[in-house]
């Protein structure tokens, strides 16, 4: 794999530790800035919101820029954005810092795959992509825990300026190492770029996208209230815990990428039923420390095995002059996704069951996404019957 893509990987750690880093902060930020658990879990779906608009925007505006410049500025905007967080005095300018941080994310990781699977062969490019997104295991697993250990000893705010510190190493070193590709193709004129949408097979990938990943975060969002609160382990207990969390990431992104490479619609299809499966289980889980432990390992490594099989089979059905809007789009897709996910677990836990009852609502989530899966499956069979003027029939 060639050096460029750990570049990318170095990228993708920034932006991962800064979306993620706030699940284990939850606690002090609501009592620092006095709100509730419930409004601090906000500042999540703030920021995916910010990934969901900021992806099409910033790409369609982009276009015309060479790849690596586009990477570059984005990262800058990601650094000052975690600064502006550091020095937020409330809560509404902390979650509109949150939500400028969040524009760089898509595009990023849109315009970062499509450069990924760009510098390897045709068939290792779900794995190319997978490696893109070991930043994003790597953040979870070491940036995440770091993160609430500092916020545990030193303040919240201690979070944001260390991540503002990676965001600059991160911008070095892909200053470095990804190359700057000459005589890049001319963008294809914006209404073939758009044109993307009106696949129903896109369509249906960024919908399955929304849907299977919202589970997830309807959890996660809440990870620490749940260890607290419901199995009753100490706040100091969680950071450690989140490293089990960040090593099934880091297991279930490189077996999604090695699934997706042999088929990537049957993968698509297995790694959401697992996961709704382990959704569904957290509810016999979360009472005992040692079962509860166990789930958030599972839970890593089931949630980011979807990860890779769902890019690739949208960036399959938007081939041609759409994929790189196509791209970042489904990135937008997953922080909807989360944004989803970490809204609906606020109304289980406000006006719902309780805490308790996450994992039932977000297995819901999640087969409500394989069921699209489902769908985009059967229409593949029948011959990927679109619109004209849909080239995307690759079979999956």
């Amino acid at each position: 794999m060639p050096i460029a893509l750990l570049a990318l990987t170095a990228g993708a750690f920034g932006i991962g530790t800064t979306e993620f880093v706030i699940m284990g902060l939850l606690m002090q930020v609501s009592t620092d800035l006095q709100v509730s658990i419930t409004a601090a879990g906000l500042l999540i779906s703030g920021y995916a919101l910010g990934v969901a608009v900021g992806a099409p925007l910033l790409t369609i505006a982009t276009r015309r820029l060479p790849r690596k410049t586009v990477l570059l500025a984005l990262m800058a905007i990601f650094t000052l954005g975690n600064i502006a967080c550091a020095l937020a005095p409330n809560y509404e300018l902390l979650m509109g810092a949150r939500v400028i941080t969040s524009l760089a994310h898509g595009t990023f990781f849109g315009v970062g795959s499509v450069v990924a699977t760009g510098l390897v062969a045709p068939e290792r490019r779900a794995s190319a992509i997978a490696i893109m997104f070991t930043g994003l295991t790597a953040a979870t697993l070491l940036g995440v825990p770091f993160g609430a250990w500092l916020g545990l000893h030193f303040g919240w705010r201690a979070a944001f300026w260390a991540v503002a510190l990676i965001g600059v190493a991160a911008l070095a070193v892909l200053a470095v190492f990804v190359p700057r590709v000459e005589g890049e193709a001319r963008p294809a004129p914006l209404r073939e770029e758009i044109a993307v949408l009106a696949r129903p097979q896109v369509l249906l990938g960024l919908a399955m996208t929304v849907l299977g990943f919202a589970g997830v975060f309807a959890v996660f969002t809440y990870i620490q209230p749940l260890l607290t609160q419901v199995t009753g382990l100490s706040e100091s207990a969680v950071s450690p815990i989140l490293l089990v969390f960040g090593g099934g990431l880091a297991v279930g992104n490189i077996l999604g990428g090695r699934l997706a490479d042999r088929a990537v619609m049957p993968a698509v299809l297995g790694t959401l039923a697992v996961l709704a499966v382990v959704l569904g289980s957290m509810q016999f889980a979360i009472g005992t420390p040692i079962a509860a432990v166990v789930f958030v390992g599972l839970l890593g490594v089931a949630s980011f095995a979807t990860v890779a099989p769902m890019q690739l089979r949208v960036l399959e059905k938007a081939s041609g002059a759409g994929q790189n809007l196509a791209s970042s789009l489904n990135i937008a897709a997953f922080n909807l996704g989360n944004a989803l996910g970490a809204w609906a677990g606020g109304v289980v836990i406000d006006h719902g069951p309780g805490l308790r009852a996450l994992g039932w609502a977000a297995a819901l989530l999640t087969v409500a996404g394989l069921a699209i899966a489902l769908w985009s499956r059967a229409l593949d069979r029948r011959g990927d019957r679109a619109l004209p003027g849909d080239c995307a029939s690759v079979r999956a």
